[in-house]
């Protein structure tokens, strides 16, 4: 497996980037907007996807792009850059310091190469397949708890709760019954890092975006 020195540190200085315009941000006065019932979007995600798409842009013009709000560039290229912004929007329009960068990168189909930059704690993490997990330098390794009634687990739900009859309450309310205790972050990409790192033994979720995982889950 290559080992995408070139892109790493680019996506790890577009993420600090990007988490800068979020943690300046943060206690600020927000405009919010709604992409549905209660699915927001506020002007830092706008300004910190701009931030990254112009960081990959500059240093690899032909590799195509997909980004929460933008959508997708649809170039013809094996590699393909996948972008959320700010995963944990609600969290961020609250104040609530739980949100992050994500950026994670495919190539030919199959991701790579993940970043995670959450800017409250100032942790980036950051992986490529096959190459072990970091974050701020250090590696990271997953918990070995095997026993579920040991477990601390995380997981999220999705955002037409109201409408669906597929919201993830039935599994919440199994698994918390037999698990040592459940958080619901509301980032599943910081939920996937924190599974890296063993602060959660396991995390589960639904009908998540490309976006949502695409870095997390090279972790």
């Amino acid at each position: 497996m290559p080992r995408f020195d070139a892109e790493v540190r680019l996506a790890r200085r577009a993420a600090l980037a990007a988490g800068d315009i979020l943690r300046r941000g943060r206690q600020k006065r927000k405009t919010l907007t709604l992409k549905g019932r209660v699915d927001l979007v506020t002007q830092y995600d706008l300004r910190s996807e701009k931030v990254i798409i112009d960081y990959i842009s500059k240093t690899f013009p032909h590799h195509a792009l997909l980004a929460e709000e933008r959508g997708e560039n649809h170039k013809e290229s094996a590699y393909r850059w996948v972008i959320d912004p700010l995963d944990g929007t609600t969290n961020f329009a609250h104040d609530y310091p739980a949100f992050c960068v994500s950026i994670g990168l495919e190539v030919d189909g199959d991701m790579v190469l993940g970043v995670v930059y959450d800017p409250v704690h100032d942790e980036l993490f950051h992986a490529v397949r096959g190459g072990g997990a970091f974050v701020n330098r250090r590696r990271i390794h997953v918990s070995e708890q095997r026993t579920l009634s040991q477990s601390l687990l995380s997981t999220g739900f999705p955002y037409d709760i109201a409408e669906s009859k597929v919201d993830n309450l039935d599994n919440f309310a199994r698994m918390y019954k037999v698990a040592q205790g459940i958080r619901r972050g509301g980032s599943a990409a910081m939920d996937l890092c924190y599974v890296a790192c063993g602060r959660f033994d396991g995390f589960w979720e639904l009908k998540l975006h490309p976006w949502d995982v695409a870095a997390g889950m090279v972790m």
